[in-house]
């Protein structure tokens, strides 16, 4: 495994299916699987009941199938899907990037591949979508950027802003300026 990936790998948490209150816990570190269970329940039975777990090294998860049945049922299909490629050792090296890097990179991308990208993962669209990407492609397509072009970029986004042409551009820069000098003038 690659050294510089955290200790922690993935961790998620959740409520067992209906009509259960348990509490569980999936931790994967770099050597072993951790699942932890409390169960909450009302009856009386289960109230001295204490918090489980079991560890497994990732080789040993592989070959467990209760425990793998256990986080299918628990946290579904796709997670027992990516536990598997972390125990085999497939990582996923670009999510574990910083947004701020993801934006460096992504803003050297063409515009149909940002929009191909924006639609493979929830971070990825919003990363694709957020106002620091767009205002650094903006900043690249411009020789410079104006006080009035960042005012209005505030208003309507750096994306927006983007893709106006400069006809409407020009116009709503004058709109803005019109309606800033009218309360200057009612003073």
């Amino acid at each position: 495994m690659a050294s510089w990936l955290p200790e922690t790998l993935f961790e998620i948490v959740g409520q067992g299916p209906a009509p259960s209150k348990d509490y569980y816990q999936l931790l994967i570190t770099r050597t072993q699987i951790i699942f932890r269970w409390w169960k909450i329940s009302l009856r009386s039975e289960y109230r001295s009941a204490k918090p489980g777990e079991t560890k497994e090294t990732h080789e040993d998860f592989l070959d467990n199938s209760h425990l793998q049945v256990q986080v299918a049922v628990v946290f579904g299909a796709k997670i027992l899907d990516y536990v598997f490629n972390l125990c085999e050792g497939k990582f996923d090296y670009l999510e574990r990037l910083s947004d701020k890097l993801l934006l460096k990179i992504i803003c050297y991308l063409d515009l149909e591949d940002i929009a191909r990208l924006s639609q493979t993962s929830s971070r990825f669209e919003k990363l694709c979508k957020s106002d620091s990407l767009w205002e650094q492609i903006v900043q690249s397509a411009c020789d410079t950027i104006t006080p009035d072009m960042r005012a209005l970029a505030k208003d309507v986004g750096w994306r927006q802003l983007f893709f106006t042409n400069k006809i409407q551009l020009q116009r709503q820069i004058r709109k803005k300026k019109q309606n800033q000098e009218k309360p200057e003038k009612q003073t």
